[in-house]
């Protein structure tokens, strides 16, 4: 029989729809588990999966969460436990998907037990707060997460919220008929899985890359480096997913040290290293920055720029910028226990500083590469290219780089 797909409700306010939606995923042939987080009175209609059982799986009991009016701990309390209940039944197979009903409170909680578990799982939060401003992105994260936005709120089986659930149950439940998937079902073909991370700016890099690889027998998966994405290459990469990285646009790192719009989080450039998996790095976007306009300083009106679209403006590093996220750089590659290679183009990093144009500056790219090859240890190649980023010789010299590095 297929496992169940979990949903996660407060039936304390919730018991009418939450069952409904149950008994629908049932009507179509699935299975359906229902968790309950209420953390206030119990609730008249039980859940499979109680209040009681999270709490304890939180490190509480239900009555020190009902009388606590620490409304955030408690919170974290049942979102922990919640958390481990549904990675217990990932991990014995009892787990088919997710799906979450609520308003705002419940969108964060269940939306972070989503993220604890892998990327395949299913997972499909039906929320009648998905459209608020800044939430839709807490929400997601770095999540394969289908966001269903009710339009109505949850409360009473009116025609149009039956026909929301109706949907609903249908979308998770056509979602769980997908087989498993995970990081061994990933690699369990004779192919290697490689992760790309790529940026609209070193495109055509990206893409000869990713056919290079392909030709010579390798599965190649793109990430769009912008702050989100390769946070989640990260995790993935964690997780197992790949047996090697070419990372074109590792830019968020300079990102997360100088507060920009792509930043990716402090352990950017980590997880490969950490876990020996051979990486091919290259500079594009590196010395570049995306400031939110409201963060401007005075000085940056003055900088070179270069416009990715009407909403986005890079802007060019200085060089005790370049200096700074070269040291962070390093210090983060320093760490790793398998190979790395770092490519350094010297005709130009991306389109936003290729040849001819104003941000072209070679000579201030150069303080980039010297302090990483002063702080890199030995054991780290860091190679020059003589080639623009984008252009064939330099993506051919990646694909082979990591054709090396993957054979021997």
């Amino acid at each position: 029989m297929e496992p169940p797909v979990l949903i996660i409700s407060t039936l304390d306010t919730k018991a009418l729809e939450t069952f409904y939606l149950r008994d629908q995923i049932r009507a179509l042939g699935g299975r359906a588990l229902t968790m309950d987080l209420s953390m206030g009175a119990a609730a008249k209609e039980q859940a499979d999966i109680l209040p009681d059982r999270i709490a304890l799986a939180g490190g509480a009991d239900i009555e020190t969460i009902r009388a606590s009016r620490d409304r955030a701990s408690i919170t974290r309390t049942m979102t922990q436990g919640a958390i481990q209940v549904a990675r217990e039944l990932w991990k014995e197979g009892k787990l088919g998907g997710l799906i979450g009903l609520g308003g705002a409170t419940l969108s964060m909680i269940a939306t972070e037990i989503m993220r604890a578990l892998p990327f395949g799982v299913p997972k499909l939060m039906v929320s009648s707060s998905a459209a608020l401003p800044g939430l839709s992105t807490r929400y997601i994260g770095t999540g394969d997460i289908v966001l269903f936005h009710t339009v109505i709120e949850l409360s009473g089986l009116s025609p149009h919220l039956q026909n929301v659930l109706n949907r609903a149950a249908r979308a998770v439940w056509a979602m769980a008929q997908e087989p498993r998937f995970s990081a061994e079902a990933a690699k369990g073909s004779t192919q290697k899985q490689i992760a790309l991370s790529m940026f609209g700016p070193c495109d055509p890099c990206a893409h000869l890359v990713q056919d290079g690889l392909t030709q010579a027998g390798f599965q190649v998966i793109g990430f769009h480096a912008a702050g989100i994405c390769d946070r989640a290459m990260e995790e993935m990469l964690a997780e197992g997913y790949f047996d090697g990285v070419v990372d074109l646009a590792p830019g968020g790192v300079g990102e997360q040290l100088l507060g920009g719009m792509r930043a990716a989080g402090p352990k950017r450039l980590e997880a490969a290293g950490k876990a020996g998996i051979p990486q091919v790095i290259a500079p594009s976007g590196v010395n570049f920055m995306s400031p939110s306009r409201k963060n401007y300083k005075p000085d940056y009106a003055q900088r070179r720029k270069y416009d990715l679209d009407k909403d986005r403006t890079w802007l060019r590093l200085n060089t005790d910028e370049l200096r700074q996220v070269a040291e962070v750089m390093a210090g983060k590659l320093n760490q790793a226990q398998g190979p790395v290679i770092l490519l350094i183009p010297n005709r130009g990093w991306s389109t936003a500083d290729a040849p001819g144009s104003a941000a072209y500056d070679p000579e201030e790219d150069r303080v980039f590469t010297e302090t990483l090859r002063q702080q890199c240890k030995p054991e780290i190649t860091i190679q020059t290219v003589e080639a623009y980023l984008n252009d064939p010789d330099f993506a051919r010299a990646a694909v082979e780089a990591m054709i090396k590095v993957l054979r021997t």
